[in-house]
């Protein structure tokens, strides 16, 4: 799958992925053939590997503050589900980002929650095949996985 493909294919979120717009998405992906699921499951992990970096991972959550009043940290999951809500804020987003993190930080927002994109690649394969999917990608988007990204985290 081309990322061109890919990123017309996150466009039918319009922007946000809720139940019911990645429900949407994992049908209209399951009407594809089962390399193309493969293919978009591989471009997803891809474009949150990409994300997993040290000056995204590291920003406060934006809208909660520490008992004390320090800022508040994303948590590994909060991260994922974040960058989550980036890949699925569209290709403009996701591309903007990388030259200026101000951008990504709306996204940490305990109000914006991307966890429901996690699960369309799986959702279309069981569409498709009436299977379950134990599947593999090439990258990993779980978080803190992209050595590149987190120079200074221990081996």
């Amino acid at each position: 799958m081309t990322w061109a493909d890919f990123w017309a294919l996150i466009a039918t979120l319009d922007g946000e992925a809720t139940q019911e717009s990645c429900q949407r998405l994992a049908e209209v992906l399951s009407r594809r053939s089962v390399p193309d699921i493969i293919g978009f499951a591989e471009r997803h992990a891809e474009a949150l590997y990409r994300l997993d970096q040290e000056k995204f991972g590291t920003l406060p959550v934006v809208d909660l503050t520490a008992r004390d009043g320090r800022p508040f940290p994303q948590s590994s999951d909060v991260f994922l589900y974040t960058r989550c809500a980036v890949v699925a804020a569209g290709q403009a987003v996701w591309e903007s980002v990388f030259f200026d993190v101000d951008r990504f930080a709306p996204y940490t927002s305990s109000e914006c929650d991307g966890e429901w994109l996690l699960y369309v690649p799986d959702k279309a394969y069981e569409l498709a095949t009436g299977r379950e999917w134990n599947r593999l990608t090439r990258y990993s988007f779980e978080s803190y996985s992209n050595k590149d990204g987190w120079p200074d985290l221990p081996a």
